[in-house]
This record gives C-alpha cells, sequence and structure tokens, in this order.
C-alpha cells in the first residue's frame, strides 16, 4: 500500500493518541472518525485539489495530528512550519510551497498573530482549529474568500507527495524537500523493525511536529506500529516523568539536549520508569551521556542518524543482544551506506553518502542542489563526514557543510549573515558555529559598523528577532575592525570562529 491509510490497517486496541492536559484518549477507530469529520469540513468550505500544498501552523497536539493525516489522506501536501517563526519567515516558506490554505490555533485570526499575516500578505484562506472536549468533535472555522466543493474520499498513491519541509543548506537559501507516502511509510517501517515497536509500546512526544525528529520518528512510525503516542504541547522537564509513569510509556526519542535536562530532572522518588530503550537522534550524543543514562535509567540508548532528505532516519545502533556502540550512530536501517570521497569513489573516510527507497526524489525547484546533492549513481550525498569500522558501524567524524547544528536545529550561517547585513549600521558580517554543552552548537557573530555608525550587541539582537526564529539569533554578536579572508576575498568562517570565540573569556574586539 505505501501510505499512510496503512495507520489504520490493523486491528490495534492501543489507544492511538492521549492528551495529558486533558487526559483525552482516541482509539484508532475515533481518530479516523475526526480525520473523515476534518476533511468533509475543510472541503466543502475550501474546494482543495489533490498535492495542493497546505501550510500547517499548529503546537504538538490532538488538532495537529488530525490536521496532517487529514490533509494528507485527501492527497494533500502538508507543509508543517514552526509557530514562533518571525513574518518575513512565514512569507518565505509560504512563497516557495504556492500555499493557498493555512491552518493555525483558535483565536490566532483576532491576535493577527505573524502567521495571520503573512497569510493574509498572500491572500491565503485561513482555517482555525479547535477541538470541543463536550462534543468530541474538531472544528474549522473558515478566514478569507473561499469556494467549497463536494466532499468525496480521495485515496493517496504511493507517489503523491505528503509532507514538505525545508532544510537550510550552505546557499544560505532554505531547500525545500519533498516527501511521498512511500518515502516515509518505508522510513516508518523502518523504524519499526529498528526498535521491534509493537501495539504495546508507549511514547511519549517531546521532540515538535514540524520537524521529521518528531513527526516521522516519533508519531507516525508509533501510530503504524499500532502503539500509542502520548501528545503535551510541549516539552516540559517537570512533567516528563509524571507522564511517563501515569501513562506507562516505554520508550522516547529525543535530541541530546533533552536527555542532559532529564538527567538534572530525575523521576520522582519510587517512580523509577520501566524503559525499554531510549533513543537520541538529530545531533550528536557525547558518549559520557550516554553511559550516564544507561546507567540512571536501566536501559540501552541507541544513537541514530538522520535527516530531513532521507525522510528521517538512516542508521541507528540497535536493540540488544546486537552491540550498540557509544561514539557510533550505528548501522544503515533499510539504507544503503557508502563512504565516498569528492569524485563518488569508495574511500575510508569522506563524505556519508545514501541510498534508498525513503530518499526524497528531489529538492523543490532547485535543479542545481538536485545535481550537485546526487552522484551519477544515485547515491545522496549528506553532506557529513564519516567513516565505517569493521562491523560497519557508522562515525561521523566531521561535517562538510557549514550548517550549525543547536540542539539538532540545523541553521544556515548565510541566513544570519543576510539578516544582520540588512541592518543600516551593518557593513560586514558573519556568523558562526561555536562549542556548547547544553545545545552542543551555539550562533556567535561578527561584524564591522560602517563609518561613522553605533549600536550594540542588544540592539543587533532585537533587530534579528524581528526577522528570524529565537534559536537562530547570535548567543554573542563581536564587534571588529577587520576580519579574516582568503586572498580571493572570502571570508574563513572556521578561522574568524576561532578568532574571536575563547572557551574562557571570549574577547568583544581583536
Amino acid at each position: 500500500m505505501a501510505t499512510f491509510a496503512e495507520i489504520f490497517s490493523h486491528k490495534s486496541t492501543s489507544p492511538a493518541i492521549i492528551i495529558p492536559e486533558s487526559g483525552l484518549e482516541l482509539s484508532y477507530r475515533q481518530l479516523y472518525e475526526q480525520i473523515k469529520s476534518f476533511q468533509q469540513q475543510i472541503i466543502e468550505k475550501c474546494d482543495i485539489k489533490p498535492q495542493d500544498a497546505i501550510t500547517i501552523v499548529l503546537p504538538n497536539s490532538l488538532e495537529f495530528t488530525i490536521t496532517f493525516l487529514a490533509l494528507t489522506l485527501l492527497r494533500n501536501i502538508a507543509a508543517p512550519l514552526n509557530p514562533n517563526y518571525a513574518e518575513n519567515e512565514f512569507k518565505f516558506y509560504i512563497d516557495d510551497s504556492k500555499s493557498k490554505v493555512m491552518i493555525v490555533p483558535k483565536g490566532w485570526v483576532n491576535q493577527n498573530k505573524p502567521a495571520v499575516r503573512a497569510a493574509r500578505a498572500f491572500n491565503a484562506v485561513i482555517f482555525e482549529i479547535s477541538w470541543d472536549n463536550h462534543s468530541h468533535q474538531i472544528n474549522l472555522d473558515i478566514h478569507g474568500n473561499a469556494k467549497g466543493g463536494k466532499f468525496k474520499t480521495r485515496d493517496p498513491h504511493p507517489p503523491d507527495v505528503a509532507l514538505l519541509l525545508h532544510t537550510s543548506g550552505t546557499t544560505g537559501r532554505p531547500k525545500g524537500v519533498p516527501l511521498t507516502h512511500r518515502n516515509i511509510t518505508t522510513t516508518m517501517n523502518n523504524i519499526i523493525r529498528t526498535y521491534k515497536l509493537v501495539p504495546s509500546d508507549r511514547t511519549l512526544l517531546v521532540m515538535p511536529l514540524f520537524h521529521v525528529h518528531g513527526l516521522i520518528g516519533g508519531m507516525l512510525s508509533t501510530l503504524l506500529s499500532g502503539g500509542t503516542v502520548v501528545i503535551p504541547p510541549k516539552f516540559s522537564a517537570t512533567d516528563f516523568w509524571n507522564h511517563f509513569l501515569q501513562y506507562g510509556c516505554t520508550w522516547y526519542t529525543a535530541v541530546p539536549t533533552i536527555h542532559q535536562i532529564l538527567l538534572r530532572h530525575p523521576p520522582p522518588s519510587g517512580g523509577a520508569p520501566k524503559l525499554r530503550f531510549i533513543r537520541s537522534c538529530s545531533s550528536s550524543l557525547a558518549p559520557s551521556t550516554l553511559k550516564e543514562l544507561e546507567k540512571v535509567y536501566n536501559a540501552p540508548v541507541l544513537e541514530a542518524y538522520a535527516m530531513t532528505e532521507a525522510a528521517h532516519q538512516m542508521t541507528s545502533n540497535p536493540l540488544p543482544p546486537l552491540p550498540h556502540k557509544p561514539g557510533s550512530v550505528g548501522v544503515g536501517q533499510g539504507v544503503q551506506i557508502a563512504i565516498l570521497d569528492q569524485n563518488g569513489n569508495p574511500t575510508e573516510e569522506g563524505e556519508v553518502c545514501i541510498k534508498g527507497v525513503n530518499v526524497t526524489p528531489g529538492y523543490l525547484h532547485n535543479p542545481s542542489a538536485n545535481k550537485s546533492s546526487f552522484t551519477k549513481d544515485g547515491w545522496f550525498r549528506t553532506g557529513d563526514q564519516g567513516k565505517l569500522d569493521k562491523d560497519g558501524y557508522l562515525y561521523l567524524t566531521g561535517r562538510i557543510k557549514e550548517l550549525i547544528n543547536r540542539g539538532g536545529e540545523k541553521i544556515s550561517p548565510l541566513e544570519i549573515d543576510s539578516v544582520l547585513l540588512s541592518h543600516p549600521s551593518i557593513s560586514e558580517a558573519v556568523s558562526f558555529a561555536v562549542p556548547d554543552e547544553m545545545y552542543g552548537q551555539e550562533v556567535h557573530a561578527a561584524v564591522i559598523l560602517k563609518k561613522d555608525q553605533q549600536t550594540t550587541e542588544k540592539e543587533l539582537q532585537d533587530y534579528c528577532e524581528k526577522n528570524l526564529v529565537k534559536f537562530k539569533i547570535p548567543k554573542k554578536i563581536y564587534f571588529t575592525d577587520v576580519m579574516p579572508k582568503t586572498a580571493t576575498g572570502k571570508i574563513q568562517r572556521k578561522n574568524i570562529s576561532e578568532t574571536f570565540f575563547k572557551p574562557d573569556k571570549a574577547k568583544a574586539k581583536l
């Protein structure tokens, strides 16, 4: 079948979704009924066509789950976005996806949120979605002019694009990554096999659903296995273990930052969780953190390697009794792995390249990126450097691309450079990654002021906040009169990082 319809083909008697805030539980049959209700409401109010992209701006919630599955089962393309984006960021993504419909939480239109302002700039139809706890119904309220149609079931096809996400690249312009039903269900099945997920498994979702880690690695794979997804609105260290224990969860997947936080916020006294395993992904996990997690929670910690272009998971350490190796991201899981040099030839240490049914058919509207990202033999270039040991376990040894990886969020430094350079006082700007104990990497930047211009670090950070989501804003900005460059005038990002950032005491000037 190779579509999301597979989720509702099993006979699981486990709850599909649990919402801790309200204690609401929906069975798979009840979830499917709400999906059908959503589909009927949206089609009767707005005649969306198959493969139209629909922007989803929702927090982790039952509403997100119903919206995503309802749209993709209608053969539409779900384009989820971070609700905390700035207006200009929403405008870019709406324009790139050509979306004419946006789904937002109830009340956002009256509050004139940045997402709403961006949608209105493109004359997009806005739907506010809400769940009525009394009637146990999903409701859609329309804002904007739209012509309704007659509802009829549309069965998705495996090659249909189901999901459109964007990933930052070294070009600075985020690249659209379309993923088909076949791409995503391949990964879902790979994850089920990797971790032997069964209907009795329950996961507490802590990763955002606008990201492949939470969406595919946490929610969709669990639903396909017939298990239960417990969905709080966001990660809370104080609530995590209470919810984990209350709802009988057996595993969770998160970035290393969250694992570190949970080590500082252990379960309540006498409430040791019965974890089958802990999964770590989206950023490098320090071996010391892995060992401490295993000691404290008496469960195997399995590090995985994933990216948006591969519909999330590519490799993972396996469950016992097979070995899981600290420092390694494991072995290929339904995916072929090759280490190639810049000419596409096998080498001992080089670029990690992959092949698999889970890999995107290609970037959206970007033939140059497609040409450079795939070898002539069809291998996808990840941009990461690594090597395989004698057992086929992959070790990542560096990043070829200049992305900043802050707690699993991949940030393009050129995007930040562009915002800083748009400030009237800035002549030159360059952002870069620095090591950070909590997030793995943090964003710093260096700037040169225009002649006779003055500004402060706080003023520049406030300026960035108008154009960037919070995690992209440089934590530290250095002011200087000169920057290291090559003979051709190219700024050397790595050298600038080493010049300005000092682990003991960073200097504000050269």
